[in-house]
């Protein structure tokens, strides 16, 4: 467990740490109170879908100009300024909402703003990582308390949101995220770290997109793990925008079950950290990520089709097990082979993958769950989950094959 814990031998860590865990605590519980209002002025699993799609669909269209720039800028100053773009943005839906002002389309405008500030915020944030634990043998830890905190946020936030929209409203979620803003903001200004040396700009935009992608395509373990996590996300992840309706329609409970259940998605999550964090070294972490793509899949079958809350909460917790070490351990097979000048824009397409699939599937689960139900809508992701674990799982000897050279140059595994 002590060897876990190395990340936070460094002080600009610790900093980040406990900032960005504030903040993202804040950021879970505007995006329920953000479900809840939508869905409590329409009734309508479309427009929740629509939501969630608008909070998260920049992440697909800027997440690669992101990366690019965080190659070209430096990397703490251009947090600073995103982290104050989501305070903003928090303050402003906080006023709308204690005015009484507040609309549908102003709840979708702000997620929309949300999901713009993300698009650049997460591939900097991911890069800005090895500046903060400038060790090769501490980055596994830091990437995977990287992810305990995203999660951790993810298990308290809902929990949280879900007691505060029944004490206090909507409203005042917001404010809560929007001064959350401060702690990540005050850490990354005591920071002390070395200068992030900018690639030269003299290639295009368009240019360095196209690199990235090549280089994407050309490394064969991150042409087989990319579409894996971009399968998942799109499938499972926009569990969250159809728990409205599970919540109340299925279970009759309100904004408390709501939160439990997304809480127990989290808690999972957070095992998954810890269990992730107590790891040695990356070697392993392509079978596991068979294994758990397929966990998140049967989990989703089980939770869709469950009518007792006993048994919804595990599979819950299960499903966000799966679901985040998956994408963790791919984050952290990324990190570990990605040449250093690429970082930027590789993890970009990390976060496309993760993030940015997730709108698409809000919009989809949205459009099918009017149709077809909530229920057997997140079941039919669950089985492309499983579906898709089983195929990466007979290109293993492949992956194997094109990932071993990297890991013996890099002092992973003994030549031999």
């Amino acid at each position: 467990m002590i060897h876990s814990l190395r990340a936070f031998h460094h002080r600009n860590f610790r900093l980040y740490f406990y900032g960005q865990s504030v903040s993202l605590i804040g950021t879970w519980t505007q995006q329920i109170a953000m479900l809840w209002l939508v869905y409590r002025l329409t009734h309508s699993a479309f427009l929740l879908g629509v939501t969630g799609f608008a909070s998260q669909i920049a992440i697909l269209l800027f997440a690669p100009f992101g990366g690019i720039w965080s190659d070209r800028l430096d990397r703490r100053r251009m947090l600073l300024v995103t982290q104050s773009l989501f305070l903003v943005q928090g303050l402003i839906l906080a006023l709308l909402t204690y005015t009484h002002l507040v609309q549908v389309w102003h709840v979708i405008a702000m997620a929309l703003l949300l999901g713009l500030v993300m698009a650049f915020d997460t591939p900097i944030r991911q890069a800005f990582l090895p500046q903060m634990v400038p060790s090769k043998a501490d980055l596994p830890s830091a990437i995977a308390f990287n992810a305990f905190m995203q999660n951790a946020g993810r298990l308290i936030g809902p929990t949280i949101a879900g007691f505060l929209i029944a004490w206090a409203g909507e409203g005042f979620c917001f404010l809560l995220n929007g001064i959350s803003k401060f702690a990540v903001i005050a850490a990354v200004l005591q920071m002390v770290v070395a200068r992030h040396q900018p690639r030269a700009t003299k290639t295009s935009v368009v240019k360095d997109f196209a690199e990235g992608i090549a280089y994407c395509w050309n490394v064969v373990p991150i042409r087989m793990l990319l579409p894996l996590l971009a399968l998942v996300s799109f499938m499972a992840s926009p569990y969250a925008t159809l728990m409205p309706i599970f919540a109340k329609e299925v279970f009759h409970g309100g904004a408390k079950t709501m939160g439990f259940l997304i809480g127990a998605a989290g808690f999972g999550a957070l095992v998954g950290m810890i269990w992730l964090a107590a790891r040695k070294s990356v070697r392993g972490l392509s079978r596991m990520i068979v294994y758990t793509s397929a966990l998140a899949g049967i989990s989703l079958m089980i939770f869709s089709y469950s009518r007792l809350l006993w048994l919804a909460l595990p599979a819950m917790a299960l499903a966000g097990f799966g679901i985040v070490v998956t994408a963790m351990s791919v984050s952290m097979i990324l990190q570990t082979i990605v040449d250093d000048d690429k970082r930027g824009r590789v993890m970009s397409f990390f976060t496309i993958s993760f993030l940015g699939m997730t709108p698409l599937g809000s919009l989809a689960a949205g459009a099918l769950a009017s149709a077809i139900g909530a229920p057997h809508t997140l079941a039919i992701g669950g089985a492309c989950c499983v579906a898709g674990a089983w195929v990466l799982r007979h290109k293993l000897p492949l992956f194997r094959i094109h990932l071993r050279p990297i890991y013996v140059r890099l002092g992973i595994i003994a030549e031999g």
